[in-house]
């Protein structure tokens, strides 16, 4: 397999490497009207500035959750639920995913089609295929992206969504357009930009072949006794609902949970101050569409919504940005003071969560694995000490 150029940091470097690219894809099976879009992609600079920029701020859960659970999205999500009770039914039957959560991927993805991004697709998977950093993907996903131009007549010209890739209401990447898109009106063609029943059938059957749960729920949120020990939260601490209702959780209403041996686990993502929900094996589908347990909750809890299920019964605490150098700090320090976060990147995730735990366990705090304030500067006066 021919490799393209390893950087693109001149226009002839781009050039050699679409040259290169061609000759992928005729081995592929691109067909040679195709293959002539490649010699005529613009490298586009922009993306790369993009997949290079990392925020310096990391978003609080309150600020990610406020943004996209909003009352806009909500109306306009029961507004499309409406609009699209039948086709959701017929969905639902087949596929086994309720259409309230359709809606809600749809309305997380692209504000029910509003916004599908405004990069040109072919250009920017070029322009990522011949970057050293995600060269391998990238140079799949270009040449599915020609296949798919093939295989459904797509217009290059009119093929445009986000930055790396991602395209139509549902934002599939190439690869998962050509697994799991599905033809939903009937008219012979796969066409994710311009077809709603299409791209809400291939939501179904994407979440379908990922593993979704019929008739179970993604979770719920639910209210902790005062005394909660906050140390069984995570995701490796999952219990049957019949036993997290031993520890004297209850539903937000003050009713007992059901006694289940459904598999749930606890997750706090504001911390104790914040709402706290059970999640079950649907919230685990959730995140392999979009790997964040804040979008997982956030697909989940608009779902609620859209079928007039109620809004969270915890107000979301006002938290300040966390840096990346400030979770860097503390992942360092909790690394020196022996407990194990997963290495240094500045990255709030599950191995950093669990440090933070295990520290507060150790020192007798609410074991809720959140990174406030009174933590940071709890572990950095504890590093000094030693």
């Amino acid at each position: 397999m021919l490799a393209a150029t390893a950087s693109t940091s001149t226009a002839s470097d781009f050039k050699q490497c679409l040259g290169n690219l061609g000759q992928l894809a005729e081995s592929r099976g691109v067909s040679a009207d195709t293959q002539v879009i490649l010699s005529g992609l613009e490298y586009q600079a922009k993306v790369i500035e993009l997949d290079r920029n990392q925020p310096e701020f990391v978003q609080t859960f309150p600020a990610y959750f406020s943004k996209r659970v909003n009352d806009w999205r909500i109306n306009k999500g029961r507004e499309k639920y409406a609009e699209h009770r039948e086709l959701l039914a017929e969905l639902t039957a087949r596929y086994g995913v309720p259409g309230h959560y359709l809606v809600a991927f749809w309305g997380l993805e692209t504000n029910y089609g509003g916004y599908k991004g405004n990069m040109p697709t072919l250009d920017s998977l070029a322009t990522l295929a011949c970057d050293q950093r995600r060269q391998a993907f990238f140079t799949e996903e270009l040449l599915l992206a020609l296949l798919l131009v093939d295989r459904e007549n797509l217009d290059p010209a009119t093929m445009q969504g986000s930055w790396a890739g991602a395209m139509g209401h549902t934002q599939f990447m190439p690869s998962t357009y050509t697994q799991y898109a599905v033809d939903g009106d009937g008219d012979g063609v796969i066409d994710l930009w311009n077809s709603e029943a299409d791209a809400l059938t291939s939501a179904a059957n994407f979440l379908a072949r990922l593993g979704w749960q019929s008739g179970s729920r993604w979770g719920r949120e639910i209210v902790l006794p005062d005394t909660f020990d906050y140390s069984l939260a995570g995701y490796n601490n999952r219990r049957t609902l019949t036993e997290w209702q031993s520890t004297g959780i209850t539903m937000t209403d003050g009713s007992v949970l059901p006694e289940s041996e459904l598999l749930a686990t606890l997750r706090v993502p504001a911390g104790h101050a914040g709402p706290a929900f059970l999640t079950y094996a649907n919230f685990r589908t959730i995140m392999r569409w979009n790997n964040s347990e804040f979008y997982a909750i956030a697909v989940g809890h608009l779902a609620d919504r859209i079928v007039n299920g109620p809004g969270l019964s915890v107000e979301l605490p006002n938290l300040p940005p966390l840096s990346r150098v400030d979770i860097m700090q503390l992942q360092r320090a909790l690394t020196q003071l022996g407990f194990d976060v997963g290495g240094v990147d500045g990255i709030m995730g599950p191995g950093t969560r669990a440090g933070i735990r295990a520290y507060q366990v150790h020192h007798n705090l609410i074991a809720d694995g959140f990174p406030s304030v009174e933590l940071r500067q709890h572990v950095l006066a504890q590093l000094n000490t030693e």
